[in-house]
């Protein structure tokens, strides 16, 4: 018998502000804290870049609803949002970004977010293939896209964060 997380589904529509609003509050534990965004609500000019950067159309963000509920469970952005500065990303593709409300990461979740990027990615997009960029310690999200078929194709350091980071792509 599969629990109720695991049996969800996700509805895919654009971002909106108030969507942005919500997102910037969420705040990860460590060594996940490095997906926190900013001080949340608190820096109006902060808030207002958010929301510009959420909102440009090349970056094709997409808010991530629960169904029924249509609560907002996470994100998804398509194209160079997607990559960190220190990557090659010559060669063509879909490059996804992803984030997942902290209070659903860490449950078994990951696959069934992973899949309706993937799902949207595939209906929206005619690249040869699909890239996500990881950050090495991450082992938990590079083993959700491995479960997606897809394979480490780089390593490198983030040239800002210096972080270590690995592409994977899948054809």
């Amino acid at each position: 018998m599969s629990s109720p997380l695991q049996t969800w589904q996700l509805l895919l529509r654009p971002i909106t502000a108030d969507d942005v609003r919500y997102i910037i509050t969420w705040r990860y534990e460590s060594p996940y804290d490095i997906y926190n965004m900013g001080s949340g609500l608190d820096d109006a000019i902060e808030l207002a870049e958010a929301i510009d950067y959420f909102l440009r159309p090349q970056y094709h963000f997409q808010a991530m609803l629960r169904q029924p509920t249509g609560e907002l469970a996470g994100f998804c952005s398509f194209g160079s949002d997607g990559q960190v500065a220190g990557g090659d990303y010559r060669n063509p593709a879909v490059d996804i970004g992803m984030g997942v409300h902290p209070q659903y990461t860490g449950r078994g979740l990951g696959y069934t977010f992973a899949g309706a990027a993937i799902d949207f990615a595939l209906a929206n997009f005619k690249q040869p293939q699909l890239r996500v960029t990881i950050a090495e310690f991450n082992r938990r999200a590079q083993k959700v896209w491995e479960r997606h078929n897809f394979v480490p194709m780089q390593h490198f350091l983030s040239l800002y964060s210096k972080r270590p980071f690995i592409i994977y792509v899948r054809e």
